[in-house]
């Protein structure tokens, strides 16, 4: 497994981050939700990278990545996320499963952010979770390879891997 070298800015949380806990809500994850409530988003809200990753070694809220497993094993991922594909296949067959599998992990008030390849999936993943009864689910925008570039080519201008966050591959 190769480990990419964490080449970032993004700065530890404080201690009262780390002290506050799950119980109460973190502010980046208060103004997404605030900002979800005046868009209509339909899930709790969008987190950019930098707040996902912050949140995520925090211990404040859960990462999954809800790309398939081979997305994940032959493009990489953040490691030390759960896993649970939204789609399977080389057709990308919506996963029956998903929302069973994701009530089998956490419980439907854990703050919980989906990251996908581009911000799409994982929007249409935190729709569905939301309409099931799971109160806290946040897209990771941009996702882990980004938007298309001039060249239609994703890894250039956005999403986890172009900032810099710690990621690994197979």
């Amino acid at each position: 497994m190769t480990v990419i070298p964490l080449n970032h800015t993004v700065e530890s949380p404080t201690p009262e981050e780390k002290k506050s806990g799950e119980s109460e809500i973190p502010a980046i994850l208060l103004a997404a939700t605030q900002e979800a409530l005046n868009s209509e988003l339909g899930y709790a809200g969008t987190v950019n990278p930098e707040d996902a990753w912050k949140l995520f070694v925090g211990g404040q809220a859960h990462l999954i990545d809800v790309r398939t497993s081979e997305e994940r094993k032959f493009v990489g991922h953040v490691p030390n996320t759960l896993h649970i594909a939204w789609q399977t296949g080389p057709a990308l067959i919506k996963n029956p499963r998903f929302l069973r599998e994701l009530e089998n992990k956490l419980p439907r008030d854990a703050a919980i952010l989906l990251l996908c390849r581009s911000g799409k999936r994982s929007a249409a993943a935190a729709i569905a979770a939301t309409k099931a009864g799971f109160t806290r689910v946040y897209n990771v925008c941009e996702g882990f390879e980004g938007d298309l570039d001039d060249n239609q080519q994703r890894g250039r201008i956005s999403g986890w891997r172009q900032r810099g966050l710690p990621w690994v591959q197979d």
